[in-house]
Protein backbone atom coordinates (compact mmCIF):
# COMPACT_ATOMS: atom_id res chain seq x y z
CA UNK A 1 0.00 0.00 0.00
CA UNK A 2 1.69 3.11 -1.33
CA UNK A 3 1.95 5.97 1.59
CA UNK A 4 0.43 9.11 1.20
CA UNK A 5 2.77 11.92 0.69
CA UNK A 6 0.74 14.34 3.19
CA UNK A 7 1.47 11.72 5.31
CA UNK A 8 5.07 12.10 5.79
CA UNK A 9 6.98 13.76 9.15
CA UNK A 10 7.26 17.53 8.84
CA UNK A 11 10.65 18.37 8.43
CA UNK A 12 11.62 20.81 11.54
CA UNK A 13 15.03 22.77 11.90
CA UNK A 14 17.28 21.26 14.86
CA UNK A 15 17.69 25.24 15.94
CA UNK A 16 14.34 26.11 16.23
CA UNK A 17 14.13 23.84 19.10
CA UNK A 18 16.36 25.57 21.24
CA UNK A 19 13.61 28.27 22.71
CA UNK A 20 11.83 25.24 24.11
CA UNK A 21 15.51 23.63 25.30
CA UNK A 22 15.82 27.12 27.19
CA UNK A 23 12.39 26.87 28.74
CA UNK A 24 12.93 23.44 29.87
CA UNK A 25 16.36 24.74 31.52
CA UNK A 26 14.75 27.06 33.17
CA UNK A 27 12.38 24.71 34.69
CA UNK A 28 15.51 22.03 35.63
CA UNK A 29 17.26 25.32 37.54
CA UNK A 30 14.24 26.15 39.42
CA UNK A 31 13.01 22.29 40.51
CA UNK A 32 17.15 21.63 41.47
CA UNK A 33 16.73 25.31 43.59
CA UNK A 34 14.06 23.19 45.88
CA UNK A 35 16.67 20.62 46.60
CA UNK A 36 19.45 23.02 47.60
CA UNK A 37 17.03 24.91 49.85
CA UNK A 38 15.86 21.39 51.50
CA UNK A 39 19.66 21.07 51.76
CA UNK A 40 19.84 24.69 53.70
CA UNK A 41 21.64 26.21 50.91
CA UNK A 42 19.58 29.12 50.50
CA UNK A 43 22.11 31.11 48.86
CA UNK A 44 22.62 28.72 45.41
CA UNK A 45 18.79 27.95 45.99
CA UNK A 46 18.51 32.14 45.27
CA UNK A 47 20.91 31.82 42.59
CA UNK A 48 18.97 29.22 40.31
CA UNK A 49 16.01 31.15 40.63
CA UNK A 50 17.68 33.46 39.63
CA UNK A 51 19.30 31.67 36.60
CA UNK A 52 15.68 30.57 35.79
CA UNK A 53 14.60 34.15 35.54
CA UNK A 54 17.03 34.87 33.39
CA UNK A 55 16.22 31.94 30.33
CA UNK A 56 12.91 32.85 31.02
CA UNK A 57 13.23 36.23 29.72
CA UNK A 58 15.63 34.65 27.03
CA UNK A 59 13.09 31.83 25.69
CA UNK A 60 10.61 34.45 24.31
CA UNK A 61 13.48 36.57 22.71
CA UNK A 62 14.94 33.40 20.82
CA UNK A 63 11.54 32.36 19.28
CA UNK A 64 10.85 35.95 17.87
CA UNK A 65 14.38 35.34 16.59
CA UNK A 66 14.45 32.46 15.03
CA UNK A 67 10.85 32.71 14.03
CA UNK A 68 9.60 29.34 15.65
CA UNK A 69 6.78 30.56 18.21
CA UNK A 70 4.41 28.05 18.29
CA UNK A 71 1.28 27.18 20.88
CA UNK A 72 3.21 24.63 22.40
CA UNK A 73 6.00 26.75 22.96
CA UNK A 74 4.00 29.23 24.78
CA UNK A 75 1.94 27.38 27.25
CA UNK A 76 5.42 25.13 27.99
CA UNK A 77 7.35 28.52 28.92
CA UNK A 78 3.74 29.33 30.74
CA UNK A 79 3.80 26.21 33.12
CA UNK A 80 7.65 26.54 33.84
CA UNK A 81 6.56 30.17 35.17
CA UNK A 82 4.26 28.77 36.94
CA UNK A 83 7.02 26.02 38.66
CA UNK A 84 9.84 28.43 38.54
CA UNK A 85 8.18 31.43 39.96
CA UNK A 86 5.09 30.10 41.96
CA UNK A 87 5.69 26.71 43.53
CA UNK A 88 9.92 26.74 43.62
CA UNK A 89 9.84 30.48 45.57
CA UNK A 90 7.22 29.63 47.88
CA UNK A 91 8.57 26.79 48.44
CA UNK A 92 11.90 27.78 49.07
CA UNK A 93 10.47 30.53 51.39
CA UNK A 94 9.09 27.88 53.65
CA UNK A 95 11.94 25.71 54.02
CA UNK A 96 13.76 28.99 55.22
CA UNK A 97 11.52 31.05 57.40
CA UNK A 98 8.00 29.39 57.92
CA UNK A 99 8.23 25.80 59.16
CA UNK A 100 7.87 26.69 62.83
CA UNK A 101 4.87 28.32 62.07
CA UNK A 102 3.74 25.06 59.68
CA UNK A 103 -0.06 25.53 59.62
CA UNK A 104 0.10 29.34 58.67
CA UNK A 105 3.20 29.34 57.02
CA UNK A 106 1.32 26.46 54.52
CA UNK A 107 -1.49 28.33 54.15
CA UNK A 108 0.76 31.49 53.07
CA UNK A 109 2.38 29.15 50.92
CA UNK A 110 -0.93 27.75 48.76
CA UNK A 111 -2.42 31.01 48.74
CA UNK A 112 0.86 32.79 46.82
CA UNK A 113 0.95 29.91 44.31
CA UNK A 114 -2.90 29.87 43.41
CA UNK A 115 -2.37 33.60 42.80
CA UNK A 116 0.48 33.18 40.70
CA UNK A 117 -1.38 30.60 38.74
CA UNK A 118 -4.52 33.01 38.63
CA UNK A 119 -1.65 35.76 37.78
CA UNK A 120 -0.17 33.38 34.82
CA UNK A 121 -3.67 32.55 33.47
CA UNK A 122 -4.92 35.80 33.28
CA UNK A 123 -1.82 36.87 31.52
CA UNK A 124 -2.35 34.01 28.78
CA UNK A 125 -6.10 34.49 28.29
CA UNK A 126 -5.16 38.31 28.37
CA UNK A 127 -7.67 39.61 29.64
CA UNK A 128 -7.75 43.44 30.34
CA UNK A 129 -9.64 46.05 32.24
CA UNK A 130 -11.04 48.67 28.93
CA UNK A 131 -9.49 51.78 31.39
CA UNK A 132 -6.22 49.81 31.62
CA UNK A 133 -5.73 48.59 27.66
CA UNK A 134 -3.98 51.74 26.99
CA UNK A 135 -1.34 51.66 29.83
CA UNK A 136 -0.48 48.21 28.82
CA UNK A 137 1.77 49.45 26.25
CA UNK A 138 4.18 50.95 29.64
CA UNK A 139 2.77 49.03 32.29
CA UNK A 140 1.45 45.50 33.48
CA UNK A 141 -1.85 44.98 35.24
CA UNK A 142 -1.08 43.64 38.80
CA UNK A 143 2.62 42.21 39.59
CA UNK A 144 4.18 39.59 37.23
CA UNK A 145 5.59 36.14 38.27
CA UNK A 146 8.81 36.85 37.77
CA UNK A 147 9.05 40.25 39.88
CA UNK A 148 6.77 38.56 42.13
CA UNK A 149 9.12 36.14 43.03
CA UNK A 150 11.65 38.60 43.26
CA UNK A 151 9.61 39.99 45.87
CA UNK A 152 8.10 37.66 48.22
CA UNK A 153 12.11 36.98 49.22
CA UNK A 154 12.41 39.79 50.15
CA UNK A 155 12.53 38.76 54.33
CA UNK A 156 15.14 36.13 53.53
CA UNK A 157 17.17 38.81 51.38
CA UNK A 158 16.89 41.39 54.73
CA UNK A 159 18.45 38.60 56.97
CA UNK A 160 21.58 37.42 54.77
CA UNK A 161 22.40 41.14 54.53
CA UNK A 162 22.38 41.76 57.92
CA UNK A 163 24.47 38.55 58.37
CA UNK A 164 21.60 36.71 59.68
CA UNK A 165 21.62 38.89 62.82
CA UNK A 166 17.83 39.80 62.43
CA UNK A 167 15.11 37.21 63.16
CA UNK A 168 11.95 37.77 61.48
CA UNK A 169 8.90 36.26 63.28
CA UNK A 170 7.03 33.41 60.42
CA UNK A 171 3.36 35.38 61.02
CA UNK A 172 5.23 38.40 59.60
CA UNK A 173 6.91 36.21 56.36
CA UNK A 174 3.56 34.86 55.91
CA UNK A 175 1.68 38.17 56.54
CA UNK A 176 4.02 38.95 53.23
CA UNK A 177 3.92 36.01 51.10
CA UNK A 178 -0.09 36.46 51.12
CA UNK A 179 0.47 40.35 50.48
CA UNK A 180 2.60 39.83 47.42
CA UNK A 181 0.46 37.33 46.29
CA UNK A 182 -2.92 39.74 46.11
CA UNK A 183 -0.93 42.21 44.36
CA UNK A 184 0.08 39.79 41.37
CA UNK A 185 -3.78 39.22 41.34
CA UNK A 186 -4.65 42.56 41.86
CA UNK A 187 -5.53 45.43 39.24
CA UNK A 188 -2.64 47.75 40.34
CA UNK A 189 -0.23 48.72 37.56
CA UNK A 190 3.77 47.78 37.90
CA UNK A 191 6.21 48.77 35.55
CA UNK A 192 7.19 47.00 32.74
CA UNK A 193 10.59 47.83 31.82
CA UNK A 194 10.30 45.48 28.41
CA UNK A 195 7.97 48.42 27.42
CA UNK A 196 9.86 51.53 28.43
CA UNK A 197 11.64 53.34 25.74
CA UNK A 198 15.14 55.63 25.59
CA UNK A 199 16.80 57.79 23.84
CA UNK A 200 19.56 56.30 21.35
CA UNK A 201 21.76 59.47 22.88
CA UNK A 202 21.09 57.72 26.32
CA UNK A 203 21.71 54.09 25.40
CA UNK A 204 25.27 53.85 26.37
CA UNK A 205 24.16 55.51 29.79
CA UNK A 206 21.56 52.00 30.16
CA UNK A 207 24.25 49.47 29.65
CA UNK A 208 26.76 50.84 32.08
CA UNK A 209 23.88 50.88 34.63
CA UNK A 210 22.93 47.79 33.50
CA UNK A 211 27.10 46.83 34.13
CA UNK A 212 26.69 48.30 37.83
CA UNK A 213 23.85 46.35 38.60
CA UNK A 214 25.25 43.06 37.60
CA UNK A 215 28.34 43.73 39.23
CA UNK A 216 26.40 44.32 42.45
CA UNK A 217 24.33 41.56 42.37
CA UNK A 218 27.64 39.57 42.40
CA UNK A 219 29.61 41.36 44.47
CA UNK A 220 26.44 42.58 47.14
CA UNK A 221 23.72 39.98 46.26
CA UNK A 222 21.43 40.54 49.18
CA UNK A 223 21.69 44.02 49.79
CA UNK A 224 21.76 44.67 45.67
CA UNK A 225 18.45 42.73 45.72
CA UNK A 226 16.91 44.02 48.22
CA UNK A 227 17.46 47.29 47.35
CA UNK A 228 16.24 46.35 43.46
CA UNK A 229 12.87 45.12 45.66
CA UNK A 230 12.20 48.76 47.15
CA UNK A 231 13.06 50.20 44.06
CA UNK A 232 10.56 48.26 42.08
CA UNK A 233 8.11 48.80 44.73
CA UNK A 234 8.75 52.72 44.60
CA UNK A 235 7.31 51.99 41.40
CA UNK A 236 4.75 50.43 41.93
CA UNK A 237 3.75 52.89 44.20
CA UNK A 238 4.69 55.71 42.06
CA UNK A 239 2.01 54.33 38.85
CA UNK A 240 -0.56 54.17 41.96
CA UNK A 241 -0.20 57.57 42.79
CA UNK A 242 0.15 59.26 39.72
CA UNK A 243 -3.58 56.85 38.75
CA UNK A 244 -5.08 58.29 41.42
CA UNK A 245 -4.08 61.94 40.50
CA UNK A 246 -5.46 61.27 37.16
CA UNK A 247 -8.64 59.50 37.85
CA UNK A 248 -11.71 62.06 37.34
CA UNK A 249 -13.36 63.45 40.66
CA UNK A 250 -16.68 64.42 40.77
Amino acid sequence: MARNPTDAPRELLLLKLLPNLVSILALCSGLTAIRYAIAGNYTLAVLLIGIAAALDGLDGRLARMLKSESAIGAELDSLCDFVNFGVTPALVLYLWGLRPETSLGWIAVLVYVVCCMLRLARFNVGSKVAAGEAAEKTSFIGVPSPAGALLVLSPLYLVFALDRTLQISPVLVAAWMVGIGALMISRVRTPSLKRITVSSDHARYVLVAAVVVVAAVLTYPWVTLLTLCLAYLAGVLWLALRGWRRAPTG
